[in-house]
Order: C-alpha cells, then sequence, then structure tokens
C-alpha cells in the first residue's frame, strides 16, 4: 500500500484534487473533516475542549467561531487545542488506514503536515499550488474570511515555496480542472496507480 500525504496552503485547491483522486479508486482521508467530525455532536473532543476553553461549546458540538477567537494569534492556546486534536485525529485515521487495508494507495489530505513534521509517516508528498494572487482571491471570497483572518492562519504555514521544495509532486492549480486532472492522473501513472494499468 502506497501512502500519499496532500497538503498546500489554504485556497490552493486541495478539495479538488483530493475529490480527484477519489474518483480515479483512490480512498481519501480528510483531516479537516475528520477534525469536523470530532469536535461535531457526540465528537470525542468536545468535552475536553469545553475542559480547556470554557464557554466554546454550544448544543454538544464545538463553536468554531469561538474557538478560533480563544486561540488565533495565542501560540501557547493553540498548542493547547492542538495537544487534544492531534491524538484524536491519528485514531482516526488509524481506523480509516484499517478499514482500506486492502487498497492499493490511500490519500491523505493533511493542511499542516509540514508544520507537524507528519510527512515522514507517507511514501510520497503532493503539494498542490497556485500563484499567491490567485490563492487570495479564492480566500477572501469564502464567507467569514478577513484579511486579518488570512494573515492569521498564512503565518502558521510553511511557505509555498518551501512546501514545493519538499514535495515529491507539485500540481499546479492555475489552470483549467482538465488541466488539474491530467496532472492527478500522470501522478497515478507515475505510481502505477492508474485504473487499467
Amino acid at each position: 500500500m502506497i501512502r500519499l500525504a496532500l497538503t498546500g496552503l489554504i485556497g490552493m485547491g486541495k478539495s479538488t484534487v483530493a475529490a480527484m483522486f477519489a474518483r480515479h479508486g483512490v480512498p481519501v482521508f480528510d483531516a479537516d473533516a475528520a477534525v469536523h467530525a470530532l469536535q461535531g455532536v457526540g465528537g470525542s473532543t468536545v468535552a475536553p475542549i469545553e475542559a480547556r476553553f470554557p464557554g466554546t461549546t454550544r448544543d454538544g458540538a464545538v463553536d468554531r467561531a469561538r474557538l478560533a477567537a480563544a486561540v488565533l494569534g495565542k501560540p501557547d492556546e493553540l498548542a493547547a487545542l492542538e495537544a487534544i486534536v492531534h491524538p484524536a485525529v491519528l485514531l482516526a485515521r488509524e481506523s480509516f488506514v484499517a478499514a482500506h487495508r486492502d487498497s492499493p494507495a490511500l490519500l491523505f489530505d493533511i493542511p499542516l503536515l509540514f508544520e507537524t513534521g507528519g510527512e515522514r509517516a507517507f511514501d510520497k508528498v503532493i503539494v498542490v499550488s497556485s500563484p499567491a494572487e490567485l490563492q487570495r482571491r479564492r480566500v477572501l471570497g469564502r464567507p467569514g474570511m478577513s484579511e486579518a483572518k488570512l494573515a492569521a492562519i498564512l503565518e502558521r504555514q510553511t511557505s509555498d515555496a518551501d512546501k514545493r521544495a519538499r514535495a515529491d509532486f507539485v500540481v499546479d492549480t492555475s489552470g483549467s480542472l482538465a488541466a488539474t486532472e491530467a496532472q492527478v492522473e500522470q501522478i497515478l501513472a507515475c505510481l502505477s496507480l492508474a485504473q487499467g494499468a
């Protein structure tokens, strides 16, 4: 089994690229989706987050806006949150691997891969990238996003240039969807994972 990590800065097109791999039959573990589930109703991190950050949950789930306000720009608070969330995500990831143990490849969509030293757990790293201005337009078009929020997020992330330099494969999402898809197919072919190969 080949373990592929997919990463890239916010707004680079990771979700789009992950969906393309999924359409080609590669099971995808989405770290952000796992965090949402863990912080949702019945999620295992809700109680510990409320205990550490009182007032950040509502109706049995984490209120993401309140939690963001409690940790954004506060490294110690962010570290405390990560100490709760990361082990829970790791458990979810292990369950995903067990459920797909017969697949020839698995893709793990992990935004903060390099920032957490997580790349060592994977066979190949795929970085999704696009020009900074396009990235900015995409991100600022999202609901609730602001220049200040984007700046705070980018401050926590390894630069695009550094990610690209450390990647085994780079997918450039600045062109058409067809051009992006062609790059995904090229990676699959290179790894002998193309359907019918």
